[in-house]
């Protein structure tokens, strides 16, 4: 279920702009805000059953953008390669290679990884 609910915020962050306003409404009310579909059903103004349809449809949609342009499947694709990389000039720097502490600075950045956590960053990854 937490898998299923990390891809449809990825898709999100990907399509929602694609996304009417409406279907936005009932993305944000029901994974962002964290509402029962109740409470978003009286917020939209709509039924309960309708708020679980245009759920399904939105992400059937968002699913549909991402078969045909495949950004998120890119996107995750490339972060793997960076953190391989990551992790070689890790092990370089380990070897005192002077180069590598600036790149592993530029790629920790990328990653958004904290040098101050550091020491469990670099063999997490």
């Amino acid at each position: 279920m937490l898998e299923k609910l990390e891809r449809l915020i990825l898709l999100y962050d990907f399509y929602g702009p694609l996304l009417t306003e409406r279907q936005k409404q009932a993305i944000e009310l029901y994974y962002e805000a964290d509402l029962g579909l109740s409470e978003v059903a009286r917020q939209m103004g709509i039924t309960r059953q309708g708020v679980y349809d245009l759920l399904k449809r939105t992400e059937r949609t968002l699913e549909e953008y991402e078969l045909k342009l495949r950004l998120v499947a890119k996107f995750q694709e490339e972060q793997k390669r960076i953190k391989r990389v990551y992790r070689i000039l890790c092990r370089a720097d380990n070897r005192g290679q002077p180069w590598a502490e600036e790149a592993i600075q530029v790629l920790a950045e990328v990653l958004e990884i904290d040098d101050r956590a550091e020491g469990s960053e670099k063999g997490g990854i």
